[in-house]
Order: C-alpha cells, then structure tokens, then sequence
C-alpha cells in the first residue's frame, strides 16, 4: 500500500484532557488476516505532540495493539507513505525511515480498508483537513 499525505494547519491541536494529547490518531491503512481490524490491522497513526506533527507504525497482531514512533512531518509538504507486508511481518516506510512490526499471518493482505479517524476518548476539537492521494 502505497500513498502520499499532506497536513494543513488544522493538524495543529489541543486535546481537552492534556492526558490525551498523547493519544495516537489513526491515519491510512487495512484490516488483515481475513479478521476485524482491532485483531489484525496495519495504519500509520499520527498525533500533535510537543509541538510536533508525529507518525507512528499501529498495528494490532492477534488483538495486541502496539506501535512505534517513525518520524516528525512538517506542516503542509507531501509524504510518501508505504506499508508492505511479508509473512509474519509488515514494513513501515515515510521519509527514508522504515520500521517493522510483526504480523499475525502470512500470505496476501485480505480485509478492508481503514480511513482517518481521530482519537478515542475525545472527539477532535475541529475539522482536520487531511489530503490523502494513493499512489
């Protein structure tokens, strides 16, 4: 899965619960392993952090939940994001930085798609304008 994103300035918040700030955002990615996507997932996730516009590699592997940082993105400039997946493991990729996290299965992604959707405990403070283009 290969797409480019750009954040506008809405991507700049602040949560109402400052314990939430840290909270990662989902971004773009799929379900996997021919199951609900809160078992076998892969995203990027991305949140506002320290003055900062984050992303992380989100998976859930057999209804664990795990990421891991990648790296900060400026405001308003185009990324290439990719996720590729291998048996027992996908591979995270955005401005020269890869990390891999261990998958649930092996063979073909088979699910469904997964599209942005802000926080869990707090519904986001604004509209958050997104540009997502696949590649």
């Amino acid at each position: 899965m290969q797409f480019e994103v750009t954040f506008d300035s809405s991507a700049v918040y602040t949560t109402t619960d400052p314990l939430n700030q840290g909270d990662l955002n989902k971004l773009y990615g799929f379900a996997d392993c021919s199951s609900l996507h809160q078992m076998n997932s892969a995203r990027f996730g991305w949140r506002w952090f320290e003055n900062r516009l984050e992303l992380h590699a989100y998976t859930y592997n057999n209804s664990s939940r795990r990421s891991e940082f990648i790296t900060s993105v400026e405001i308003e400039k185009p990324y290439t994001y990719e996720i590729e997946v291998k048996d027992k493991e996908y591979v995270f990729r955005l401005d020269n930085q890869e990390v891999t996290l261990p998958r649930h299965c092996s063979g073909t992604a088979a699910g469904y798609q997964l599209y942005p959707y802000f926080g869990g405990d707090e519904v986001a403070p604004h509209d958050i304008t997104i540009r997502i283009k696949e590649l």
